[in-house]
């Protein structure tokens, strides 16, 4: 009954339409419509720095040497005198200029004031954004010590020893320091998770085709001679939910193969994520139960279906994340489309079989319920 059933699911488009190529059409519109907002990583230009500074002058060389040291950005610093600073930033289109006054390092070991000037390039872009912060970094050290040298003048300490201490204070841990982040390792990428959101969105319709097999058999008329022969309700309707759920299989697992390869994607494991689909399928397919005693017609089962998969999907963060809190926030972590997204999740971390057991129990969990409740509803379609 199952390989009659496969063979008529082939032999209709449609479930090549909605399970595979729908999905991915909607995979590539959201992707396109987001643009590079799902890219993981950001590529700093290289940038200019227009600056002066007296080459004798050991802060004001240990300023610039920090600058042109970062290993993030490719920098190039351009030496010219101080009154041609801001001109030369304007003309030249350079991303920042400084300006060191004479005397910085005597200034700032002696504990006196002293101003660096920074004169940022036409137009704010992220690496001048990224200079400024160093730059301000390295600033805020060196007050260190200024602020220790005025605390050990006003002490009464001997000059020759305020140097020494500024020095030693100037030296210490730097109090900024910046280095390449990574999102986090349970995390997918906006692509992974429209992928994944997608695939568990269109794996609710696809499962449903087992339930309108069974009311084709019943419009049909065939269902009342199925059930004249020595075969039990309960059969034909596992029959049509064994449909569902190969159809379901074969299709995420095409949704998510194909998608990680057309969008550059990983999802780590293939034991791990072959687990994930079998239980979020499980789950998906423990609804077909519920709906095929709920409706009468084929016209009902594509309605229900079809509010079972928006609802599920979108609570679950198919199209973008749902956070909430309190009984909201404990409803969408059974949600099994959400479980699905996370387990994928931890499994493109790195994550295995063991680390995915809490997304896995909750869709695991989500089936036994749904099966549960299929037993207490009543059975509208025995009655049709």
């Amino acid at each position: 009954m199952v390989a009659n059933d496969l063979r008529q699911r082939i032999r209709d488009k449609s479930v090549f339409i909605f399970s595979l190529i729908v999905p991915l059409a909607l995979m590539g519109v959201l992707s396109l419509v987001f643009g590079g907002l799902g890219e993981d990583t950001v590529d700093l230009q290289p940038a200019v720095v227009v600056a002066s500074a007296d080459d004798a002058d050991q802060l004001g060389a240990a300023l610039l040497g920090a600058v042109d040291a970062l290993e993030i950005i490719d920098v190039t610093i351009k030496r010219v005198p101080a009154a041609d600073v801001r001109n030369e930033t304007r003309a030249s289109g350079a991303d920042l200029g400084i300006i060191i006054p004479e005397g910085f390092s005597n200034a700032v070991l002696s504990g006196q004031a002293a101003s660096v000037q920074l004169i940022q390039g036409d137009g704010a872009t992220l690496e001048s954004g990224v200079l400024i912060a160093v730059v301000q970094g390295v600033v805020d050290q060196f007050a260190a010590g200024t602020v220790t040298a005025a605390a050990g003048g006003i002490s009464g300490l001997p000059h020759q020893e305020l140097a020494g201490l500024a020095q030693q204070a100037a030296a210490g841990p730097a109090l900024l320091t910046l280095t390449e982040g990574q999102a986090a390792a349970e995390q997918l990428s906006l692509r992974g998770t429209l992928v994944a959101g997608q695939a568990g969105l269109f794996l609710m319709f696809t499962v449903g085709f087992g339930v309108l097999g069974l009311l084709a058999e019943r419009e049909q008329g065939t269902l009342a001679r199925l059930r004249s022969m020595p075969v039990t309700s309960s059969a034909v309707i596992t029959a049509k939910a064994c449909t569902g759920f190969i159809l379901g299989v074969v299709a995420t697992t095409v949704l998510l193969t194909a998608g990680s390869q057309l969008f550059r994607v990983s999802f780590g494991s293939p034991l791990v994520v072959a687990a994930l689909i079998l239980s979020v399928v499980t789950a998906a397919t423990s609804l077909t139960f519920v709906v095929a005693r709920l409706v009468r017609t084929a016209e009902q089962a594509n309605v229900a279906q079809s509010i079972l998969a928006m609802v599920l999907g979108i609570a679950g963060g198919a199209f973008f994340p749902v956070q909430g809190t309190g009984f909201a926030a404990t409803l969408l972590d059974l949600n099994p489309i959400g479980a699905f997204i996370r387990g994928l999740g931890i499994s493109a971390g790195g994550g295995g079989l063991g680390d995915v057991t809490g997304p896995v129990a909750v869709m695991l969990a989500f089936a036994a319920a749904g099966l549960l409740l299929s037993r207490i509803v009543p059975d509208r379609g025995a009655q049709a």
